[in-house]
């Protein structure tokens, strides 16, 4: 359910940009990412970065299709989205708070957060989800100046590149549980 709320704004603005405008699209989007933090409020779960970064990216970009320029083509929006989402992305790695750390923090127990390799784990995860974010990008800015790719092109490497970080996601933390399994209670550091 976790991936589900996670995805749910991006796959509604994908969805919208194919059947409304721009603006309506982010706007709904905004929405349901408010409505997902709300949850996690009602929840007592904590306030999450990817969440107040995706609100943040939508509404500007929808602010400024909205009050600046309202030209730019359904390619372009998708661009400033995917690089608006990566520099969220990217700036929790390098703040020293990977995004994924706190959904972990709320879905395993307080031996496993504890564990020397949690923070480690939760990097590599999420640059799995930079990447994908990355590749995403990276595909739409192809379809954009190679008039030759058909834009389903975006959508596949958009598809694939979530599906990749959404199966890493799953699996690398089990790897890491079979790999390194659980250590003696006395070597877990104090903190």
């Amino acid at each position: 359910m976790t991936i589900f709320l996670i995805l749910a704004p991006y796959g509604a603005f994908a969805t919208l940009m194919l059947v409304t405008s721009a603006t309506v699209s982010l706007l709904c989007a905004a929405l349901i990412c408010l409505g997902v933090i709300a949850f996690d409020i009602a929840r007592g779960r904590s306030i999450k970065i990817l969440g107040v970064g995706s609100v943040i990216v939508f509404t500007a970009v929808g602010s400024y299709l909205t009050f600046v320029d309202a030209t730019p083509s359904t390619i372009a929006v998708k661009i400033a989205v995917d690089a608006g989402i990566l520099l969220v992305s990217f700036a929790s790695i390098l703040i020293g708070h990977p995004f994924t750390r706190q959904y972990a923090l709320e879905q395993v127990d307080a031996e496993i957060a504890k564990q020397p390799g949690f923070l480690t784990a939760n990097y590599l995860i999420t640059g799995a989800w930079t990447a994908a974010t990355l590749l995403m990008l990276i595909g739409n800015i192809a379809v954009l100046y190679v008039p030759a790719l058909p834009l389903w092109t975006g959508l596949l490497i958009a598809f694939a590149a979530r599906n990749a970080a959404v199966c890493f996601t799953r699996w690398y933390p089990q790897y890491r549980a079979a790999k390194y399994g659980t250590p003696p209670a006395g070597a877990l550091p104090s903190r």
